[in-house]
């Protein structure tokens, strides 16, 4: 982040500190049910879309020893990469190639940031490929189910079971 002097200061915006409070409560909201329900501390996973995504991967970059998976869906990346590749947390990056709000560079920017932070931290490449995934489905996948906005058509990939199976087949990787 940058600071008062250098320029940036988008760690002071308004927004900026409503995404740090919201990726805050997020993060509270997760220990409340870890210390008050029967949840299995090695299986927990979280899911953001659009608006929700930004504050979601801020929320695990914050925190990624509470979660195992992260389902990242039509939105920009806001958190940190290292902190994730440092905990090996799974993720899977989905976003439409046309996607109206946000466009699909914004999930290959952040695909290529956590590539480089799983590799600096010197995971293998068929290692990387167990934890981090990139989907950018085109038009005609979308169009061929009836969907022609493709940011809110995005949501479909809370339907597709391989994408789910794939998360939550992922269990944390203990780091002693």
């Amino acid at each position: 982040m940058g600071g008062a002097g250098r320029g940036d200061d988008r760690c002071f915006s308004p927004a900026h500190r409503l995404g740090e409070t919201s990726a805050q409560q997020a993060i509270e909201l997760t220990e409340y049910f870890l210390q008050n329900f029967a949840v299995d501390p090695e299986r927990v996973y979280a899911a953001g879309y659009s608006a929700a995504g930004e504050t979601m991967s801020r929320a695990v970059s914050m925190r990624p020893d509470l979660y195992t998976a992260y389902l990242h869906g039509a939105s920009q990346w806001d958190g940190s990469y290292a902190p994730v590749a440092e905990q090996q947390v799974a993720v899977y990056i989905f976003m439409a190639e046309n996607d109206e709000y946000y466009g699909s560079q914004k999930a290959r920017d952040a695909y290529n940031n956590l590539y480089a932070a799983y590799a600096e931290l010197g995971l293998t490449e068929e290692q990387i490929s167990q934890v981090l995934r990139l989907e950018i489905p085109d038009n005609a996948y979308f169009n061929s189910q009836g969907i022609y906005n493709y940011h809110s058509g995005g949501k479909i990939l809370f339907d597709d079971q391989e994408i789910i199976d794939w998360i939550i087949g992922k269990q944390k990787v203990r780091h002693e």
